[in-house]
């Protein structure tokens, strides 16, 4: 059980996360544009490139032989968690970071490649720099002996928010707004931050 704790950690980080975000309604706007199967293949894809790569050099620089090193990095991982949560609250710039990504993808679908490409590399390029992505290098730092659960979880929990994209997109659209959705995401960071300071010093 304790080593399904990371799998389970990245799962909900990465789920909540997603929600509503701007990666998810990319994939809603596939949706009727290819097979499910197909945009759920480049989302798994691009989540590996993306989460995954981010957890795998968190781990290596987690593993380097310097106890000073280790205790930085967890205090910087944790405090990171909670900034994300408190600037969730306040984040104004998600709407110009959305449309333009949304126009990137629009003007990348022109090219005769397959969906599950534009989607992989979309993704992949879309969660650099994201909080997400952020988060998955401070869970690698975290948990460095448990990358493939980690990695696994992140996946998973890519797949299944943007499968509820393209089930649910319009529905939880309608009835979920993107602020209480964005307000959730920093609720969990704010949690998993306070439960790692509270483990780091107990």
């Amino acid at each position: 059980m304790e080593l399904l704790y990371p799998f389970f950690v990245a799962f909900i980080l990465v789920f909540v996360s997603e929600l509503g975000d701007k990666t998810q309604l990319l994939v809603l706007s596939f949706s009727n544009k290819t097979k499910s199967s197909i945009i759920l293949l480049g989302v798994a894809l691009g989540s590996f490139f993306s989460h995954g790569v981010a957890i795998l050099f968190g781990s290596s620089i987690s593993l380097l032989e310097n106890e000073f090193l280790h205790t930085s990095l967890e205090i910087l991982t944790y405090s990171s968690f909670i900034l994300f949560g408190i600037l969730s609250f306040f984040n104004k710039k998600e709407d110009k970071e959305s449309s333009k990504k949304e126009s990137f993808i629009k003007k990348l679908s022109r090219f005769g490649f397959g969906y599950i490409f534009i989607i992989a590399f979309s993704i992949a390029i879309g969660e650099l720099g994201d909080k997400t992505f952020l988060a998955s290098i401070g869970l690698g730092i975290s948990y460095p002996y448990s990358k493939l659960f980690l990695i696994s979880g992140a996946i998973l929990g890519m797949i299944v928010s943007d499968s509820i994209a393209i089930v649910f997109g319009k529905f939880l659209n309608k009835y979920i707004s993107e602020s209480t959705m964005q307000k959730l995401s920093g609720s969990l960071f704010l949690i998993f931050g306070i439960i790692g300071f509270v483990n780091f010093i107990f």
